[in-house]
């Protein structure tokens, strides 16, 4: 069972389901649509991130990175984690760097007033503006430190693939990126038009 909505990360996690031959049933949630099953998603994750999985066995799952994780290694054919011992190593160092310094930075962008004790539109303004500066940054170096041979997780897609590719959808990273990392857009772009990829763009942001 997959916590998520329209256009959020639990579109990370299906593109790995997909890749992985499983299918897992959708329940419409976040926190910031009312008329959503909020309250059932509050139950399994108090803070109300998505996406949440919860397993057949009645595990819940949470952050993106640790449920690809999860994926990778409950089924290693599907080569969200490489065989091999290094790339497998960089696979991992991947995941944790979008979760620490791309995906956090959008919660700030996106609820500035978490983080800061004035009122003041301006101040936050000021908050979301330097986070975005941040986001653009860090991708900027993530392009730099993971270049795609042939895709970012080796030698077929995995799971760097589906988390870069969803991530850099939000807060303006794209265009950012087809201006100052030309050739990371380009793998970007490769990513999405992959078949299982493709699907789920195409019901996310139709």
């Amino acid at each position: 069972m997959l916590y998520g909505t329209k256009g959020s990360g639990s579109a990370i996690v299906e593109i790995a389901m997909a890749w992985c031959g499983q299918h897992c049933r959708l329940v419409h949630a976040s926190s910031w649509e009312p008329e959503s099953a909020r309250e059932q998603l509050k139950q399994v994750n108090p803070l109300m991130q998505i996406p949440t999985l919860q397993t057949p066995s009645g595990q819940v799952l949470t952050e993106s990175a640790a449920i690809l994780m999860h994926l990778g290694l409950r089924f290693p054919a599907s080569g969200l984690l490489s065989q091999d011992d290094d790339q497998r190593d960089q696979i991992l160092r991947g995941l944790v760097f979008i979760a620490a310094n791309c995906y956090s930075q959008i919660t700030i962008i996106d609820f500035p007033e978490r983080f800061t004790t004035s009122e003041a539109p301006a101040a936050r303004e000021a908050i979301k503006q330097g986070a975005m500066q941040r986001l653009h940054l860090h991708w900027e170096m993530f392009a730099d430190q993971f270049p795609g041979r042939p895709w970012l997780s080796g030698e077929r897609p995995g799971a760097l693939d589906a988390m870069a590719v969803i991530v850099s959808k939000w807060s303006g990273t794209r265009p950012h990126l087809e201006q100052h990392r030309p050739a990371f857009f380009a793998l970007l772009k490769r990513i999405e038009a992959l078949p299982e990829v493709a699907a789920v763009f195409a019901k996310h942001w139709p």
